[in-house]
């Protein structure tokens, strides 16, 4: 399970790159929404359309609010090697990997699944402070820390 290979200045990059690309994507997308709200013809009949148009707009304004305060959230990130689960962190367990860092999910990085995890996550507060062959358990779920960058 655990890559030798992987840097953990490229794990960082990597996310930054998956957050990136989410807000462009969805700027875009805004954008040709935008555009065809405005394209919608100006007569009561179509006013419910524009308005949903306005709605979806509006969803999609939050989301990239939510996309940017994680690509700031992420430059706050310790990128610094360490011998213990903190904020920073690229964990290997016996189950899986986590980047402790924002609240992103599960992603794929040299072919192996990571999670990466907000410092709040009740998976992150379990690990926090534990060291390489610590053991935890969360939702009864139990998992040793073999390695920590």
């Amino acid at each position: 399970m655990q890559n030798k290979t992987i840097l953990k200045a490229d794990v960082r990059n990597h996310v930054r790159d998956i957050i990136a690309g989410k807000i462009d994507k969805l700027k875009k997308f805004m954008e040709f929404t935008s555009e065809a709200s405005r394209e919608v013809k100006k007569t009561p009949k179509y006013d419910s359309i524009r308005e949903e148009m306005q709605e979806e707009i509006y969803r999609m304004q939050k989301q990239l609010a939510f996309l940017n305060s994680l690509r700031q959230k992420l430059t706050k990130v310790l990128n610094t090697p360490t011998d213990h689960v903190q904020v920073g962190s690229v964990v290997f367990t016996n189950k899986a990997r986590f980047y402790i860092s924002v609240s992103l999910g599960e992603f794929f990085y040299e072919g192996d699944r990571f999670y990466a995890i907000s410092e709040e996550s009740p998976m992150a507060k379990t690990m926090f402070g534990k060291r390489p062959g610590d053991s935890f358990i969360l939702n009864n779920i139990s998992q040793t820390i073999e390695s920590i960058m």
